[in-house]
């Protein structure tokens, strides 16, 4: 198959935008042929020269947008190829950064959303950046019997993605880049690990910065050995190259071993649980998770015993997307979660838990007081919890005033790194000492300001300390309070509500997040 590779000119001067448009993106169109049998061209090609404002990005895309998609389904039915080419779509919701596949009747047959938004397109209001918060597979079109699949710029840097797309045995992966920083020699080895660790044809078009940059550009062919079968580096043109997307790579699955696609020899030795989390239980981060909620206090602990992993696990299990526990150092350093700083109320042991060593504890049943099938629960680490729970739902972290030393603390921070799940917790405390401690020692890991002696100065301390919630202790609250927290940006808990009636009535005044020991009853009242 013959493959043609276009790399146009880019500009940060605005001005040029409609010169480079018509002279390069479509020229370059006109001048394809039927000897052509894939097109491949770059990301928002509606949008060839930098725009620095969102007028001029809305006034660039709805000058041309549509000009050049039309352009590419006639071209393609011209040419009798396939295309593939990045513009915006109008998903009703705003623009979605979208790579369309155009069949050679010059029917738009696919699109592909852009996974990895740069932060700057996802906080702008033009941009409809939704599906990149869900759980999606790896995006795969079959077009006369070949298997596409896509990778859109800052795709290319993820390279988590690369093993979950190998398994859907892909021939071909396009690749619509705008990558305006990286070095030539940067970007072949993105396109050659991605082609090894595939087993595919790596198919990119980019930009030109500048025929004499050694950056940006980049536009390439690269066959599954790795081997680069075309690198335009900065050339501004269209360059073709010969392929066969039938021709796979396979080597000995080590020593001696029968012949396989590396992807193949990775997945007989793969043990997931040595990387980052991943997957289709991971939910979207606490900046992310939209409101209302609902915090399963202290788990779903009306059902079972609370500050376990069976009450844990239920509220998880049920859609909870926080849960709520508590911390606590044991004498020999060991971080536990329970409630209260004595053990008689929810277990058979007696006497203050920071006085006891974790082995001690481990003695004590922490489950025959809720019921007799829950007999046998034994105490609780904070590593246990992170271990079953890390980014399966937001984390609201109750630090007791006694952890408030830089020892217990880092221990904490060190515990949430080790499961990578900083994005999905917070910590709450109504000791304002201690919660200073936290802006010094974590300040990207969320704050959320608790009750305290200071009740009816909650948000004040809130809005000093920089958190990013407040959790409102009933009934030393009032509208007002919650006024001034969202004008500050900040999100309103309220401790607690297990009544349907008493959490509409929250719900109206504005509280964001309601904490509840009957996570059922409450989760479809804030859900209908």
């Amino acid at each position: 198959m013959k493959v043609c590779i276009i790399q146009p000119e880019y500009s940060t001067d605005y001005s040029r935008a409609e010169e480079l448009f018509y002279k390069g993106y479509i020229d370059m169109l006109d001048k394809c042929d039927s000897t052509m049998d894939i097109i491949v061209m770059p990301e928002s090609c509606d949008m060839p020269a930098l725009c620095k404002t969102i007028e001029q990005r809305n006034e660039i895309v709805e000058k041309f947008n549509k000009i050049f998609v039309d352009k590419i389904c006639e071209t393609a039915k011209r040419c009798n190829a396939l295309i593939f080419a990045n513009a915006r779509w109008d998903s009703g919701r705003g623009y979605v950064n979208t790579t369309y596949a155009v069949d050679r009747e010059g029917n738009i047959v696919y699109k592909y959303f852009k996974q990895h938004p740069v932060p700057k397109e996802i906080a702008a209001p033009e941009q409809d950046t939704d599906n990149t918060f869900q759980f999606t597979e790896p995006d795969v079109v079959e077009i006369e019997g070949i298997r596409f699949g896509f990778l859109t710029c800052y795709d290319f840097y993820f390279y988590e993605m690369f093993p979950n797309m190998a398994r859907k045995n892909l021939d071909v992966i396009i690749g619509c880049s705008h990558q305006r920083s990286d070095t030539h020699r940067a970007l072949e080895i993105f396109g050659t690990f991605l082609a090894y660790n595939t087993n595919t044809y790596v198919l990119r078009s980019s930009v030109s910065m500048d025929v004499n940059s050694d950056i940006g550009g980049g536009s390439m062919v690269v066959a599954p050995t790795g081997e680069v079968l075309l690198n335009m580096k900065s050339r501004i043109g269209m360059e073709c190259v010969d392929i066969d997307v039938t021709k796979k790579y396979f080597k000995p699955a080590g020593f001696g071993n029968p012949l396989a696609a590396h992807y193949e020899y990775i997945e007989q030795g793969r043990k997931p649980w040595k990387y980052r989390p991943a997957g289709s239980a991971i939910c979207v981060d606490d900046e992310h998770m939209p409101y209302p909620r609902v915090c399963a206090h202290r788990g779903f602990n009306t059902v079972a015993p609370e500050n376990s992993l069976p009450a844990f696990g239920a509220a998880v299990a049920m859609g909870a997307e926080e849960i709520e526990f508590d911390l606590w150092p044991t004498a020999d350093g060991e971080i536990i979660s329970l409630h209260d700083s004595t053990l008689e109320r929810v277990s058979d042991g007696v006497g203050k838990v920071t006085e006891k060593t974790y082995a001690e504890l481990l003695k004590f049943d922490f489950g025959a007081k809720k019921g007799e099938k829950f007999k046998g629960l034994k105490i609780l680490r904070f590593e246990e919890i992170l271990k079953k729970f890390s980014c399966h739902c937001i984390m609201n972290i109750h630090i007791k005033s006694i952890c408030g030393n830089p020892d217990n603390l880092k221990k904490i921070i060190d515990l949430i790194d080790k499961y990578d799940c900083r994005k999905y917790v917070y910590f709450m405390t109504g000791d304002d000492d201690l919660m200073k401690l936290c802006l010094e020692m974590a300040p990207d890991i969320h704050r959320c300001m608790g009750a305290g002696k200071e009740r009816w100065a909650i948000v004040d301390r809130a809005i000093e300390y920089k958190c990013q919630k407040v959790q409102l202790f009933k009934p030393y609250f009032n509208q007002e309070m919650i006024d001034k927290a969202h004008q500050n940006g900040i999100k309103c808990n309220v401790f607690w509500s297990d009544d349907p009636e008493e959490t509409k009535k929250f719900l109206e005044m504005g509280i964001d997040c309601i904490l509840t020991n009957d996570y059922n009853l409450i989760s479809q009242v804030v859900e209908r």
